[in-house]
């Protein structure tokens, strides 16, 4: 039996459908699962249904409690090679943080990984996987320093927003998950020896089983074009853009109807408040629904009653909000930056359009609105894609495979 340890900084948020997908999955192939994350993520951003169950599965590395502190002094006290081992991975590392980055928080950030190191330990976690390359792989490091445990990553988005430290935290590893083949290429070319020997492409996924109709879908034939949105309400997602693009459509006479899904990070005392500005400023207050974070199977209601799925994000590294938009066989209008391209061929199963343009973004609204044979095909050819090409147990077989 394997039996795999998982770390998901503030696990469960509202993006979070996706690794939940993973994990299950990972049960399915045989694998016993030890739930860890970095710190409860904020209360406004937990949406999921099965988040609570979840959160009682999970152990959570930050507050350090007391005993935990104890218990790594003990480990630490009790073995001068795993002093060393920890304090030569720690000066390695130093070495490579970037400017403004602590290395008071990289020590806390020693005590945790050693504490984590225990518990796999105690656990008889024979691996460790990662689901990002920030503060999180920098706990994994120091449980592979203290205690030689096997960690892994996957690697979401390009390296540059991930900090420092990268070098140490990729050459340790045992193996490495990219999503796109984008991304590699990125990683190679800023860490080329130090990556280790064995790189995969696995897209998180969509379980194209939950992820299906109720009712065939139906193409918009007169009166309201009904959109939906789905991402964190984060200004890289590009809702600005898209509330300018509906001014073009109501001058034409075309009534619409926005609902937008997802919270900001702060659980709403953030971007929302600029971007419920922005739909006052715009006159949008009766056409835009802003609904916070919901769970995955009001996502799927609302996917069930639109006409058309739109991110205008301004580089989406892929995209699930997109993959479960396609599954739902909701026409997708995405924008042709970072990894959406590899996810859609435009024309065909979905609409590209250049970020931060407004205009090209309605005209494509417009095309949707006006077209249901475009609808239609855009909708089966859609759900085609994904159940080809990114299922949701792509990432888990990979994980599963290399333990």
């Amino acid at each position: 039996m394997k039996r795999v340890g998982i770390l998901i900084p503030e696990f469960p948020g509202q993006t979070h459908n996706f690794f939940w997908r993973e994990i299950e999955a990972l049960k399915e192939l045989g694998a016993e699962v030890e739930l860890f994350s970095t710190r409860r993520p904020p209360s406004g951003i937990r949406s999921t249904t099965w988040g609570e169950g979840a959160a009682r599965e999970t152990t959570y590395l930050y507050p350090i409690p007391p005993s935990v502190v104890l218990r790594v002094l003990r480990d630490l006290l009790l073995s001068p090679a795993r002093v060393f081992r920890c304090l030569r991975m720690f000066v390695a590392s130093a070495k490579q943080l970037e400017p403004g980055e602590s290395r008071f928080r990289l020590l806390v950030i020693m005590m945790i990984g050693v504490g984590l190191g225990r518990m796999c330990r105690d656990r008889s976690v024979q691996h460790l996987h990662v689901h990002s390359c920030a503060d999180a792989a920098n706990v994994a490091l120091f449980a592979h320093a203290a205690f030689g445990l096997p960690y892994s990553m996957t690697l979401h988005n390009p390296l540059y927003i991930w900090g420092g430290n990268q070098a140490n935290k990729w050459k340790h590893a045992s193996f490495g998950i990219v999503i796109a083949d984008w991304i590699l290429q990125d990683l190679r070319a800023r860490l080329g020896a130090s990556l280790p020997s064995r790189l995969f492409i696995a897209p998180m996924g969509v379980n194209v089983q939950v992820f299906q109709r109720k009712a065939p879908y139906q193409a918009r034939e007169g009166g309201v074009l009904k959109i939906f949105s789905c991402a964190r309400l984060n200004r890289a997602k590009g809702f600005e853009i898209l509330l300018e693009a509906l001014g073009p459509l109501r001058q034409s006479g075309q009534a619409v109807a926005l609902t937008i899904a997802g919270e900001d990070d702060q659980g709403g005392s953030g971007y929302r408040k600029q971007l419920e500005s922005m739909v006052d400023k715009l006159g949008l207050g009766d056409v835009v629904r802003l609904l916070g974070a919901v769970s995955e199977e009001r996502v799927r209601a609302e996917l069930e009653d639109a006409h058309v799925f739109v991110l205008a994000s301004f580089e989406e590294p892929l995209g699930v909000a997109i993959m479960e938009a396609m599954a739902m066989e909701v026409p997708v209008i995405a924008t042709d930056a970072g990894g959406v391209p590899g996810l859609i061929t435009d024309g065909v199963d979905g609409l590209l359009v250049p970020p931060s343009d407004a205009q090209s973004l309605s005209q494509a609204l417009t095309r949707v609105a006006s077209t249901p044979e475009l609808a239609l095909a855009l909708s089966s050819r859609g759900r085609a894609r994904i159940e080809q090409a990114f299922h949701h147990r792509l990432s888990a077989t990979a994980i599963f495979d290399q333990v």
